[in-house]
């Protein structure tokens, strides 16, 4: 049987390239999304069309009663099957200096993309704790280990996500269950739209944008048992872009 894997924020963008290739590579994907139905549509589409297969479950990830009721649901229909692999991928930006920060951009930028690792991650746990072999690979970004000015709700949350990465490792690890993160840079998706490349490639030792696709080789990576003796750690893909 196919090992299964859920992507949050599957339908665009890093979720939607991890979710194309790890169903290339056999694992039964379930894509994650919250309203844009035709994206998500779209991308499983293209799965199937190419070889590959999964479903859609929808969600949202910062509303924990929906959250919880969905994968409870998911796995009363599927009975004996388990989410070996979790993919906490889905998160937002709401920038804004922190003077004139308002509290809905703090809070939905918190609850998005910090938050639902524990709603998510708590729900699924257990059966990887008996099933006694599970892959947690969280998806942060180079402003939680640096921070960057205007993303003070954005650092927060991912530099979050970082201590958490790394605590939960140290719980687990004799269960075979590995947790570790993937700190992208400047990714070419629509998240980073706004910003300026043709300054900001300057700063990049590749001198360019990274691509979604290699985001999620990195994440198969992780993802296989060629991993199995890496937790606890943060892996940046960001081009050599440090401070």
């Amino acid at each position: 049987m196919s090992k299964i894997a859920l992507i949050t924020g599957g339908s665009r963008g890093i979720g939607k390239a991890i979710a194309q290739q790890l169903a290339s590579e056999g694992y039964y994907v379930l894509i994650n999304y919250h309203s844009n139905h035709i994206a998500a549509n779209e991308t499983l589409k293209n799965i199937i069309g190419n070889g590959g297969n999964g479903e859609l479950l929808r969600f949202d990830v910062s509303n924990s009663e929906e959250t919880i009721n969905a994968l409870k649901k998911w796995k009363t229909n599927h009975e004996g099957k388990i989410i070996e692999i979790l993919i906490n991928n889905a998160g937002i930006r709401k920038d804004n200096l922190l003077i004139w920060l308002e509290p809905d951009q703090w809070n939905d930028v918190i609850q998005t993309n910090l938050n639902s690792f524990y709603f998510i991650t708590r729900e699924l746990l257990q059966d990887m704790l008996l099933n006694k072999f599970g892959r947690i690979i969280n998806i942060v970004s180079l402003s939680g280990q640096k921070g960057l000015a205007g993303q003070v709700n954005y650092s927060a949350a991912k530099g979050g996500l970082i201590a958490a990465t790394k605590a939960l490792a140290q719980e687990i690890g004799k269960k075979k269950v590995t947790v570790n993160a993937v700190a992208p840079g400047f990714i070419e998706t629509e998240m980073i739209e706004d910003l300026d490349e043709n300054i900001l490639k300057k700063m990049i030792p590749l001198h360019r944008f990274g691509k979604p696709e290699e985001v999620a080789h990195l994440v198969s990576f992780l993802a296989s048992e060629k991993a199995n003796y890496i937790t606890g750690e943060v892996i940046s893909i960001n081009g050599g872009l440090y401070t």
